[in-house]
């Protein structure tokens, strides 16, 4: 009923378009009816005499032509070149009954006129009219279809969702059941809103949903509309934004004006963080037009009124660079965070993409979440189709454990690539290389255990030593750090040791670089430096991007600091990688045999190849 209501709305409007239409189409059989009345009634002005004159006439020479058209005889007048005068035969009186004498005049026929050559005259005389008339019909519409862009340009896009067979509902969601209790409570607004006004409580105008991408907001927010049966309105913030001002303020407008036609019903804008930037951070200043756009959304939400029933959900993963303006009570008033889902959750929303797909009995779904942590519920749909995909190429008829498996380590890693040849030397590099970062792993106490180790190259990398923690964590502590950055440094220090210090090669450059990143946060953004302890200094890439000068948060003198506590981590872990692996050495060539020789060596074979390696008291963290 909602939508109907809404197309008739959209049917209604000033009849200006269809009235000059019209007036066209009349204005065109007009003047087509004028010519063909004059195609069918020329005037004429030769004079008509009677044959016998006329005959008597040319006797005496005072003619010099006749020309014969049916029974009409058109009469040239000596010293004339076109006929002045006419006359018609009859059944009793002819040129040849009333004696005309034919060397005294020229006498001509021509064949009567058929009806189809009066048509093609017709056609040649109106021809030109019709087609000036289709031309500017084609240009009238063009008109008209321009003029309708122009209009609808500042309409909104939004999306209206309400009326489908397939909705979605809080059951069809797996995970998330904190994210639906909070918003259970929008459901019982949007259907009961009598039952909190009888109480004199105000009904939340917006809820902000803040999430990770690929966690669910949009379907969360679709499944409150389905839940509560109403209308859903869905655009996303960049929607909102055009080059020409005031064309997003025009598009706030026009939606939540529909929206109120459509009480109760909800808003939903996703991204919003596109339009809803902390004003005065980007270059337009104050005049930019998605500014703008932004003071007309605030405008509209303080506009609702009580019993509207319009609640707007809005998403964003960058809440902290949102204008504080839109957060402040009376706008949006409730705030859900939507986190990444844990293991009961990942083997929930597995169950979910994979109740469609034909998968084998073997397939262990628990064991594949276990794996996952850290995934969202867009990377898990992806490994499910992915796995469907490989499955399909290897003409399987059901999803098995090998193309799940294969699946998860595409996702995570890339895909492997086998065409990529490798010399002898570089296999036996990559393996020390592998087998160093997987000794050290085993080793340190706090190090994550070790998945699988492969010197066959996936994605961008020449090989993968894969590390999975046995549990999903809620925080990392500065020790886990620490072995985290020398095992990551492993892989380096194992060239180092058994090639030589000449002899490191560019493998390491990424296993580098992470180290890097993981030392700066641990100072900057946790606070767990030696000189730097307990401080943390704001780090907000989300604002740098919007500043003409990227502005540093502390002085020179700390900046050296901090870069000195990077170094003095990242020595610490090399220094710790180099003492495990000296005292390891036989264990790091076993490694390094059993993966030159399968190239893929699972967990289970790396514990039982590393059972005996010891964990050197030098290497310990005091």
């Amino acid at each position: 009923m909602d939508r109907n209501r809404l197309n008739s709305n959209r049917q209604k409007g000033p009849n200006n378009r269809y009235g000059m239409r019209n007036a066209g189409f009349i204005a065109l059989i007009i003047l087509l009816l004028l010519v063909l009345y004059s195609a069918f009634h020329q005037p004429s002005n030769l004079k008509t005499i009677p044959i016998t004159t006329a005959i008597k006439n040319a006797n005496s020479g005072e003619y010099s032509k006749f020309a014969v058209n049916g029974n009409e005889v058109q009469i040239t007048v000596k010293g004339q070149s076109k006929p002045t005068l006419k006359t018609y035969e009859e059944p009793n009186a002819t040129l040849k009954t009333e004696g005309l004498n034919y060397s005294k005049v020229t006498v001509s026929s021509s064949p009567q006129t058929s009806s189809s050559s009066t048509w093609i005259g017709i056609l040649e005389t109106i021809g030109p009219v019709i087609a000036i008339g289709v031309i500017l019909y084609i240009m009238m519409k063009s008109a008209q279809g321009q003029g309708n862009q122009a209009l609808s340009f500042g309409k909104s896009r939004a999306r209206l969702y309400g009326n489908e067979k397939d909705k979605v509902n809080f059951k069809d969601i797996a995970g998330s059941e904190e994210a639906k209790q909070d918003l259970e409570e929008v459901v019982e607004f949007l259907k009961f809103p009598k039952k909190f006004a009888s109480v004199g409580a105000r009904i939340p105008k917006g809820v902000l949903l803040v999430g990770p991408p690929g966690t669910g907001k949009t379907m969360l927010s679709r499944a409150v509309a389905g839940e509560a049966n109403v209308p859903f309105f869905s655009i996303s913030g960049s929607e909102f934004v055009e080059m020409f001002v005031g064309v997003g303020a025009s598009r706030v407008r026009d939606l939540f004006a529909k929206a109120k036609k459509n009480s109760p019903c909800i808003i939903f804008i996703d991204e919003i963080d596109a339009v809803g930037r902390r004003r005065g951070s980007g270059m337009g200043g104050g005049h930019d037009e998605r500014e703008q756009t932004l003071n007309q959304i605030l405008v509209e939400m303080d506009g609702f009124e009580q019993g509207q029933n319009v609640i707007v959900l809005a998403a964003t993963n960058r809440a902290d660079v949102l204008d504080p303006a839109l957060l402040r009570p009376g706008r949006f008033d409730r705030r859900v965070n939507i986190g990444l889902p844990d293991r009961k959750d990942r083997e929930a929303i597995l169950k979910v993409h994979y109740a469609k797909k034909p998968l084998a009995k073997a397939v262990d779904l628990d064991a594949l979440a276990a794996k996952t942590a850290g995934s969202s519920g867009a990377d898990l749909a992806n490994i499910a189709n992915e796995s469907a995909i490989i499955a399909a190429r290897n003409s399987h008829s059901q999803i098995t454990q090998e193309d799940v498996t294969e699946a998860f380590e595409k996702v995570a890693i890339g895909p492997e690539r086998k065409s990529k040849v490798m010399t002898d030397s570089d296999k036996i590099t990559t393996a020390y290389h592998e087998a160093g970062h997987a000794l050290v792993g085993h080793v340190l106490p706090d190090s994550d255990p070790v998945h699988k180790v492969t010197i066959i190259p996936r994605g961008g990398t020449g090989g993968v030593t894969w590390f999975i923690p046995p549990e999903d964590r809620l925080f990392i502590s500065l020790v886990q750090f620490k072995d985290m950055l020398a095992r990551g440094m492993g892989g380096r220090i194992a060239e180092e040791i058994i090639l030589g210090p000449d002899k490191i090669t560019t493998g390491a450059s990424n296993d580098l670089q992470n180290a890097a990143e993981i030392a700066r946060d641990m100072v900057i953004n946790q606070g767990m430096g030696k000189k730097l302890r307990d401080q943390v200094f704001k780090h907000d890439d989300g604002m740098m991007l919007d500043r003409l000068v990227h502005e540093r948060e502390y002085s020179d003198e700390t900046a050296k600091v901090i870069d000195d506590e990077v170094e003095n981590l990242i020595t610490e872990a090399a220094n710790r990688a180099r003492t495990v692996i000296k005292a390891n050495l036989k264990y790091l060539e076993k490694l390094k045999d059993l993966l030159l020789e399968k190239e893929t060596v699972e967990a289970a074979e790396v514990t039982e190849v590393l059972k005996g390696a010891k964990m050197p008291s030098s290497a310990a963290l005091y």
